[in-house]
């Protein structure tokens, strides 16, 4: 097979659903900049060069309908051979649309590919506008469709995570995030237009546009103020809105090119997808995804735990996140996961996710000078994924 490049990976700000700053900005209008700007960013990179992109999305309907992978290439002003499809593995979508757009450079069906990740929850809610699970199927195996709220409690009653461990992981999370925000160091982002309505003196509303440069989730919060929230999803509970995932709103875009193409056009590799791999748990405790797929992951690289320098670790809840440090024994590396916050106090923009986090888990080897960064995260459902990238 041939090597398949990473030449660039940004994303838009993290924006809370409802409340943040893109909440009057549709998805489409996200992602479709956010791939227009990839392009740009890239030297030596037109849009005539790019053979299709795959993007993921976890709730593709409504705004986010009627293949949003083509759309967005179309409104990027990509020209029309440009192909794109839309990629749905729930909160693994976009890391999913960035393995299959690397695939197809290194089976030789594509020379110029883009993996992509949007999610507006603002526009379209989490499990959808209409969700139906089977009626007799439901019954028998509710846990496929239980609230991700209560596979997190389930996570924290089965082994043993305490409320005082989840609120001190998510008050890490917040001050780690607020620390990057206010020294630059998400070098990543990329600043993007967003919009808003505002209504006028004679009743009519009037269409505004303004650049968002940061993550507007971000409330840095200590151990005491997060001990004050009440249990979300269960009465008796330890998960609050202090120790959760933030949903949210944003888009990510990953380019990836072969070596002949590299040396055709003059482009500069950054990384590449050296594995990935997805494995499935159980559905009622779908969190502890990552402590088995991150295992999988490093036996196909042939690498070890202390060979990654950057852990990017999907913060769906703090129970699931707790968890799978403490199985894979990571408490050493400390130091290497989620150094700039991670989905508490940034957002969980679910089929973004996985791109979102390649962006960053790129961003931080290069700051830290690292080779090998590892993506991961727990999946709805009951499964987990995981990827390695080498920095190159």
């Amino acid at each position: 097979m041939r090597d398949a490049y990473i030449v660039q990976s940004v994303r838009t700000p993290g924006c809370k659903q409802k409340k943040g700053q893109f909440s009057q900005t549709r998805p489409e209008e996200l992602i479709s900049f956010i791939m227009r700007s990839a392009v740009e960013r890239t030297q030596n990179l037109t849009p005539e060069f790019i053979d299709d992109v795959m993007l993921g999305c976890a709730f593709p309907e409504a705004e986010q309908g009627f293949n949003l992978g083509r759309i967005a290439v179309q409104m990027a002003g990509f020209p029309d051979k440009v192909s794109g499809a839309t990629i749905n593995r729930l909160c693994a979508s976009g890391l999913e649309a960035i393995a299959l757009a690397s695939i197809r450079i290194q089976m030789g069906w594509a020379d110029v590919t883009m993996g992509a990740g949007v999610e507006s929850m603002t526009f379209v809610p989490m499990a959808g506008n209409l969700p139906r699970p089977h009626p007799e199927y439901s019954l028998i195996h509710p846990e496929m469709y239980v609230s991700m709220g209560i596979t997190a409690e389930n996570v924290a009653v089965r082994y043993q995570i305490s409320r005082e461990d989840q609120d001190a992981f998510a008050a890490n999370s917040q001050k780690k995030a607020a620390n990057a925000r206010d020294n630059g160091l998400f070098t990543e982002i990329v600043p993007t237009p967003a919009c808003r309505y505002v209504k006028q003196a004679d009743g009519t509303y009037q269409k505004e546009h303004f650049i968002v440069e940061h993550d507007d989730g971000i409330r840095v919060s200590t151990v005491e103020d997060l001990k004050k929230l009440r249990p979300v999803f269960c009465g008796t509970g330890s998960v609050t809105a202090g120790n959760a995932s933030q949903m949210t709103d944003g888009a990510a875009a990953t380019i990836i090119a072969s070596k002949e193409k590299c040396d055709e056009l003059g482009l500069t590799p950054i990384a590449k997808l050296i594995s990935y791999a997805t494995i499935g748990c159980k559905s009622d405790e779908m969190g502890v995804g990552p402590r088995y797929a991150i295992p999988k992951v490093l036996k196909q690289a042939g690498l070890s735990i202390g060979d990654i320098d950057i852990y990017e670790i999907n913060e769906a809840f703090a129970s699931q996140a707790v968890y799978c440090i403490r199985e894979l024994k990571l408490d050493a590396y400390m130091d290497r996961i989620n150094i700039h916050g991670g989905a508490i106090a940034l957002g969980h923009p679910l089929g973004c996710t996985g791109a979102k986090l390649t962006a960053t888990c790129l961003a931080n080897l290069k700051q830290v000078n690292g080779k090998y960064g590892i993506v991961s995260m727990c999946i709805g459902g009951g499964m987990g994924a995981a990827a390695i990238f080498e920095r190159l």
